[in-house]
């Protein structure tokens, strides 16, 4: 389910498979990775043997020749070449940053300084990914934390492939799922104080909007960049990047099986509600946020309710909550009807439909237990959810103005019900 590959030392490894094309492909998993320091391997390790496992074949280190000699890269091994291209020429200290600093303008405008400063260091970067392709050869690139020159990197492979824009911008933000684990790092390796800038470690969605925008701006567009600054034949690199990184979507998927959930998934959980919300931000969705639900939250709902996992084949697909009463939405009611909560598919790797099979398994709980209605809410400020649930049967019966979640914050959500048969 997760991007991330599990590592015990480091934090922001991922695959760059499995992501959608504008015309239907998708990225064969396995050939294209990003990670953060791999400086942090040590050989005779766990770390070690499963990052040998992923036959990689070639490694690019994106950082200052002096980085790599205070903290370490990659140890050699045979099965493997070593490229040191430090794409960034102008050093700065994101820790001691002051908070009055905003962070999405800041970090754009320093990645529009490496865009044009790490012209050569860049387009020799892309060489490599080029000929791995060629090769069918699996290369990993990385930096310091995996982010921000790492997230630049992806960005021009992504968009060269043919990525939609809001997929590459996706793809940066799921560094949030490893700030915690990078802070955490850092504060070991400073005597356990804080970073100045409330903004160390963080990858939100705005940061990559606007340096994709401003690269825009300035080259017209993400291939006029390659063209003009790299100095490469975009055309010529995408269609080659296409040719050996894509493959056909699926056209089968293995059968969606279901099951409750128990107090061990609840990390899976808060795992893919995050995964969600980065996903629905990086399309302007406003509707989660990453880090408001923790394992205690679904715990709470297996103890109260229900909690129900989707999997297709070994990989888990979906998830959903089902309460037997909502009485912060809909107030007191007899017990008719079930409420369905935080649906939710695993984003590029869930079967086609897999919302609307889940949506159908709820309701068979529901059904079951003799209730007469499914019911749901969704923020008023999101028609496009909304539009969904009224695709699959469900009418609007009403509004509550300020629904109570328990942040603190009250927000209107718009009703909705079927009348189950």
């Amino acid at each position: 389910m997760s991007r991330h590959i599990p590592f015990e030392h480091l934090h922001n490894f991922r695959d760059l498979g499995d992501y959608s094309t504008t015309d239907g492909r998708r990225v064969r998993p396995g050939l294209l990775f990003r990670a953060d320091s791999l400086g942090k391997l040590v050989e005779g390790t766990d770390d070690w043997d499963r990052f040998l496992s992923l036959g990689i074949r070639t490694v690019v280190d994106l950082r200052y020749p002096w980085e790599i000699e205070g903290r370490g890269r990659v140890p050699e091994h045979p099965s493997f070449t070593y490229h040191n291209l430090s794409i960034e020429h102008r050093p700065y200290d994101q820790a001691a940053l002051g908070p009055e600093i905003e962070l999405g303008p800041y970090l754009a405008a320093r990645y529009m300084e490496v865009a044009e400063d790490g012209t050569k260091e860049l387009r020799a970067a892309l060489e490599l990914v080029v000929n791995a392709a060629k090769a069918k050869e699996p290369l990993v690139f990385h930096c310091a934390s995996g982010k921000d020159r790492t997230g630049k990197l992806a960005a021009l492979i992504l968009g060269l492939v043919g990525i939609p824009e809001a997929t590459i911008i996706e793809d940066f933000s799921l560094t949030e799922l490893a700030t915690s684990a990078l802070l955490a790092d850092w504060k070991a390796r400073n005597d356990g104080r804080e970073p100045a800038w409330p903004g160390f470690g963080r990858a939100p969605e705005s940061v990559m909007r606007l340096f994709l925008s401003a690269l825009t701006a300035r080259y017209g567009s993400l291939a006029g960049y390659v063209n003009r600054a790299l100095g490469m034949n975009a055309e010529t690199v995408s269609e080659t990047l296409r040719a050996n990184l894509l493959e056909p979507a699926p056209t089968t998927w293995p059968e969606l099986t279901h099951r409750k959930a128990t107090e061990a998934d609840a990390r899976a959980l808060v795992r893919l509600r995050d995964s969600a919300a980065l996903w629905q931000l990086a399309r302007g969705i406003d509707q989660w946020r990453p880090g408001e639900k923790d394992e205690a939250h679904f715990i709470t709902r297996m103890k109260e309710g229900e909690v129900w996992l989707a999997h297709s084949g070994d990989h888990l697909a979906g998830a959903w909550e089902l309460w037997w009463d909502d009485p912060a939405a809909w107030g007191p009611r007899p017990p008719e009807a079930g409420y369905i909560h935080r649906l939710m598919a695993t984003p590029h790797t869930a079967p086609p439909g897999t919302g609307r099979r889940m949506l159908a398994e709820a309701e068979s709980r529901i059904a079951a237990a003799g209730r007469t209605y499914a019911r749901l809410d969704c923020l008023t400020s999101n028609p496009r959810l909304r539009a969904y649930y009224e695709a699959a049967g469900y009418t609007v019966v009403g509004e509550q103005v300020a629904k109570d979640g328990g942040s603190g914050s009250p927000y209107a959500v718009t009703l909705l019900e079927k009348r189950l048969r």
